[in-house]
């Protein structure tokens, strides 16, 4: 029989609805209940692409022993964190306060009232690996519960209390250091944001915090496992601009190139995958997450403005090959993710094992591609006939091989005694029959929930594809595919009666009322997307989103932006997301995104309102710089000398995109772009010829119509 999470509609929920625990979903369902027969709560959180969050089902929540436990002693609640993320929030940072480490699965108990007094993250069940036993660690919260419950509730009291005064004055909870992307200090008001020369020195700070973790060697920030932290990569690169610093850019560079060489880039399929496992990026964590791919793939977009190598052009379209084709519904908006795990075996359906759908084994190739060719791809892509994974505790790839670029194009063709060009034509053909042949397999799980925050990001990525690379020769063009899915969110996410952004799309159901990423995130893509195709109607929605976002979500008294809109009344504390990880933190995006509205609108309150946010970062800012990347990409927009490149013209005519190719072929990340109608100062063209007016700080210089003279005046 299932549970109660049949009727739900979170791909991660749905996958824990035939467990013999008796789950409820977080709400007030399950708070009635504990209160009701006096029970705590078990909350575990995860999500449904999350390797750990299955190993812990397999062992403890389909065991009808450890279930009987739970049922017994607990209420046990589940959580899908890419669909509550302000629930996880909250517990997280008690975790890694009270643990000094964090991630998925998220185990916490609760008291009736959903205060924290233990927690952890993926317990085994049974003590191993210096863990204790799930089963043990229930029994003895449980017996606890009965025999010391005085105590427990005092310890839950304070740890909300020191939770409540961390979330306001960013001081350490329980004197412990914050790691990780749990951290949600803020400055107090009254603090001015950074000036010139503060600024200054902390984007000197960060970009030697960057330099000391750098991997000289092998690329990346920090030793194994290696997450790509994209973020670091957009304020490094706008670093090397303001600094003319070489070297930040070529940190970059380097750690690009190895990630795009290494196994944790799909060689066969495009994109990437969640993280490398090892130093040398060969043996990734195969998930492959939304956000990564959007996040990736604007890191390639600006470095290839910046360097103009063809390679990384072809990384980013690979990146929006795959997402394109495996992530996008047929309604146009873009799926979450693909899970690590599929079936190895059809004859055994029920075993999975991470990675797959996507190693090889030497014979696998030579009967698919031929003995030939299969020693050409072979050599290129590192295929060992004993296997290439060295490092392999589970012993999932004995005997097979993650591809990687083990050799460039160049040395294979030396190699082989052929041409580069012919070389490469025969691996094209290997690759087309190996993604073919790849495709017949059982397939991973595809969490298939439409978030805004995540597309909102896919279309910030596919309109800079559009500009940057231009249009690719197949359909869909990367415009298109962008506008789709925001007309998408639009219809489906966008309650225009109430004024109201929603999180989540799955199966017909719109739902959850949406969070300070989904609006930051989402007008920061209205605005490249009108950059992009200059639809004034874009402009205009950015404007209202910022408005509304400004009413739900800003701390009148202190500055900065809580994560959840007030008056939310499921969550213990309002949080201020100050952490630039996996994902930007929405306070920095929400920053950018406001300097970006008030330049091109002109309108005070949103200049205002990004000013307040960095004054209230600022002490933050000061004391660990590298932990904000992305919200000194927005300190960096506040500093630059300002540009307007305002264009007088039909948007879709010949004379303006060649204008536009000029403008578009340049990093410049401080100016902001418009077209004339939307200026709020009158422009008009030459004659009846497109025209561009380059201003910097609120100078304008004459205006031209000749793309050479539009270059002229960029350079520099």
């Amino acid at each position: 029989m299932p549970n109660r999470l049949i009727h739900e509609k979170s791909p991660y929920l749905l996958q824990h609805a035939h467990n013999p625990v008796d789950w409820y979903a977080w709400g007030d369902e399950a708070f009635a209940k504990a209160k009701a027969e006096d029970k705590p709560i078990f909350l575990s959180v995860g999500y449904s692409t999350c390797h750990w969050c299955h190993v812990m089902e397999r062992e403890s929540f389909e065991n009808e022993n450890v279930a009987e436990v739970l049922n017994q002693y607990f209420v046990p609640v589940k959580v899908d964190r890419e669909e509550r993320p302000d629930v996880d929030r909250i517990y997280m940072l008690f975790v890694q306060a009270s643990t000094g480490s964090g991630g998925w699965p998220m185990s916490v108990w609760l008291t009736p009232d959903a205060k924290p007094f233990f927690g952890g993250t993926y317990f085994p069940p049974d003590s191993r690996y210096g863990r204790p036993g799930f089963r043990t660690v229930l029994e003895s919260l449980g017996r606890a519960w009965h025999g010391d419950r005085a105590r427990i509730e005092q310890s839950a009291a304070q740890v909300v209390e020191q939770l409540r005064q961390h979330s306001m004055s960013g001081e350490a909870v329980s004197g412990q250091a914050m790691s990780g992307e749990a951290m949600s200090g803020q400055a107090m008001s009254g603090e001015a944001a950074p000036s010139s020369a503060a600024a200054h020195e902390i984007f000197d700070g960060a970009f030697n915090s960057f330099r000391r973790s750098f991997d000289m060697r092998l690329g990346g920030f920090g030793p194994a496992p290696k997450f790509p932290r994209p973020s670091i990569h957009n304020f490094l690169v706008r670093y090397s601009v303001m600094e003319k610093n070489e070297e930040a850019l070529a940190m970059v560079l380097a750690t690009l190139g190895a990630m795009a060489r290494g196994g944790m880039c799909d060689q066969l399929g495009g994109g990437f995958h969640r993280y490398s496992v090892d130093d040398h990026w060969l043996c990734p964590h195969f998930e492959k997450m939304l956000y990564d791919q959007a996040q990736l793939a604007v890191s390639y977009l600006e470095a290839y403005q910046i360097t103009r190598e063809p390679t990384l052009a072809a990384v980013a379209r690979d990146i929006f090959t795959y997402v394109l084709r495996d992530l996008t519904a047929p309604e146009g908006g873009f799926y979450s993710a693909e899970d690590a795990d599929s079936i190895a075996d059809p004859a055994h359906p029920h075993e999975k094992g991470e990675g797959a759908f996507y190693i090889w084994t030497a014979a696998e190739l030579r009967a698919a591609i031929g003995d030939v060719d299969a020693a050409l791809f072979a050599y290129r892509f590192g295929v060992l006939e004993t296997g290439n994974v060295n490092e392999d505790p589970h012993g999932e790839f004995t005997g097979r091989n993650i591809l990687y670029q083990a050799h460039t194009i160049e040395e294979t063709a030396r190699h082989s005694g052929l041409s580069v060009e012919a070389a490469q034509a025969t691996l094209d053909r290997a690759r087309a029959a190996l993604l073919e042949l790849r495709g017949r397999r059982p397939r991973p799980h595809l969490d298939d929930k439409i978030l805004t925050s995540w597309n909102a990001m896919m279309i910030s990525a596919l309109a800079k594809g559009a500009q940057i690379l231009g249009e690719p020769l197949e359909e869909p063009s990367y415009a298109a595919a962008a506008r789709r899915a925001l007309d998408f969110i639009r219809a489906r996410l966008w309650d225009e009666s109430g004024q109201k952004l929603l999180r989540r799309y799955r199966d017909g159901e719109s739902a959850v009322d949406g969070f300070l990423d989904d609006h930051a995130l989402l007008i920061n893509a209205l605005l490249d997307m009108y950059e992009t195709s200059f639809d004034s109607a874009d402009l205009a929605s950015a404007k209202c989103l910022a408005t509304r976002a400004l009413d739900l979500f800003e701390d009148k008294e202190h500055g900065g932006f809580f994560s959840t809109p007030s008056g939310q009344g499921d969550v213990l504390l309002r949080l201020k997301d100050d952490y630039d990880g996996a994902e930007p933190s929405a306070n920095s995006i929400m920053a950018l995104a406001l300097l970006r509205l008030g330049r091109m609108t002109g309108r005070e309150e949103f200049s205002a309102a990004a000013e307040r946010t960095l004054r209230a970062f600022g002490s933050r800012l000061n004391a660990m710089p590298s932990g904000l990347p992305q919200m000194l990409v927005a300190l960096a927009f506040a500093q630059a000398p300002k540009m307007e490149i305002v264009m007088a013209g039909k948007p879709d005519s010949d004379g303006m995109r060649n204008l536009l190719k000029i403008v578009h072929a340049r990093f410049l990340p401080f100016a902001v772009q418009l077209i004339g109608t939307d200026a709020f100062w009158p422009i008009a063209m030459i004659g009846d010829r497109p025209t561009a007016f380059v201003c910097e700080n609120y100078a304008c210089k004459l205006p031209v119509t000749d793309p050479e003279a539009l270059a002229g005046l960029l350079k520099g």
